[in-house]
């Protein structure tokens, strides 16, 4: 599977928080946004059944 780039705008503080978190949990930035997407996917198909692509 490729790696896609995706770029987001997001308010400042929100930002600071973002990265407050992350450094807590000894994470980028970046994961953390990755691990939070992933959280909310998996409760979705939890609730919804298996998202199929394709």
């Amino acid at each position: 599977m490729a790696i896609k780039s995706l770029s987001i705008r997001i308010d400042e503080e929100v930002l600071h928080k973002l990265h407050v978190v992350a450094d807590y949990d000894g994470r980028s930035a970046n994961s953390q946004i990755l691990i939070l997407i992933r959280d909310c996917i998996e409760k979705y198909e939890d609730k919804h059944g298996k998202i199929e692509l394709g």
